[in-house]
């Protein structure tokens, strides 16, 4: 699963994806503020966050 989070000022939205080329896709048409990419792998039936971008 992908996130894209992205916070501008105190307003924090997420945006949830099958596909790292979906959220790629996305990432590229979401304006302002600050925009962070997220994998998120279920490792031994807990969850693992790695930042990629």
């Amino acid at each position: 699963m992908w996130i894209v989070t992205r916070y501008i000022g105190l307003d924090i939205t997420m945006y949830e994806f099958e596909t790292e080329k979906e959220a790629r896709k996305a990432l590229k048409n979401i304006k302002g503020g600050y925009n962070i990419l997220t994998e998120v792998m279920c490792v031994n039936g807990g969850y693992h966050e790695k930042r990629v971008a």
